[in-house]
């Protein structure tokens, strides 16, 4: 059985954040795969920042996959259809960067998302939408560009075998006291259940910085981290 680990939104705005997540997988003997944005907010350009870029190489160099993770991580620009809002709804504060980005858009975006970070050195094997939310254009341009591997909501996508691999994802959010506490006790649940999981090939744990924020998501994820990683081998993003 095997258990892919990730951290989301990694960027030198939550630069404190994605390492204490990074030392936290490291006590297990994770090296998580970092999902990577070039510009968070179009405020914290990674380019402007070496020494956190090469904290990511120093981090590739020990086992991490980089993936890239949108270009701003935002909506800036884009506007909402009634479906949008649909699809969106308690997923997302306003990030769904490519909720509504057509084809062109989108590949634009990923194109050079993933330029930039060749450029800086590194080595991107992967494209993953902001909250998971993109439309199918999305992830067929992130495999024209050369990108092995996406991931949506449900799972992963290998662009390679052009196979899409069901992995339920152990998550949190941090966003209000009351989502923190409710996501704890939905990651403690799914532990408690994972009997019945037990012929799921894949589980993800999907960590993001504001999960270290707040006592009672950074209680569970320390727990929870111990609990799968013990009980499943962790495996890389390219071994699919």
């Amino acid at each position: 059985m095997k258990l892919l680990v990730a951290i989301h939104d990694v960027t030198p705005a939550l630069n404190a954040e994605c390492r204490q997540l990074w030392q936290m997988c490291a006590a297990h003997g994770i090296a998580p795969a970092l999902f990577v944005v070039p510009n968070w907010h179009g405020e914290w350009p990674i380019a402007r920042n070496r020494p956190f870029v090469q904290w990511l190489r120093d981090c590739e160099m020990e086992g991490a996959e980089i993936f890239l993770h949108g270009e701003r991580h935002d909506e800036v620009g884009s506007r909402r259809g009634w479906r949008d809002e649909l699809r969106a709804a308690g997923r997302t504060d306003r990030e769904g960067e490519f909720l509504t980005l057509d084809g062109i858009e989108a590949t634009q975006r990923i194109s050079r998302g993933a330029t930039l970070l060749t450029e800086l050195g590194l080595s991107p094997i992967g494209f993953v939408a902001p909250a998971w939310l993109a439309h199918e254009e999305s992830y067929r341009a992130a495999a024209r560009l050369g990108l092995r591997v996406s991931e949506t909501e449900r799972g992963v996508r290998v662009h390679d075998r052009a196979m899409m691999i069901d992995a339920p994802a152990v998550r949190w959010s941090a966003r209000t006291g009351f989502r923190a506490r409710v996501s704890a006790w939905l990651a403690g649940w799914r532990w408690r259940i994972h009997q019945s999981w037990s012929q799921t090939p894949l589980i993800r744990v999907a960590l993001h910085p504001a999960d270290v924020k707040h006592p009672a998501t950074l209680r569970s994820v320390v727990r929870e981290l111990s609990r799968w990683s013990q009980a499943r081998h962790t495996w890389r993003y390219a071994q699919l």
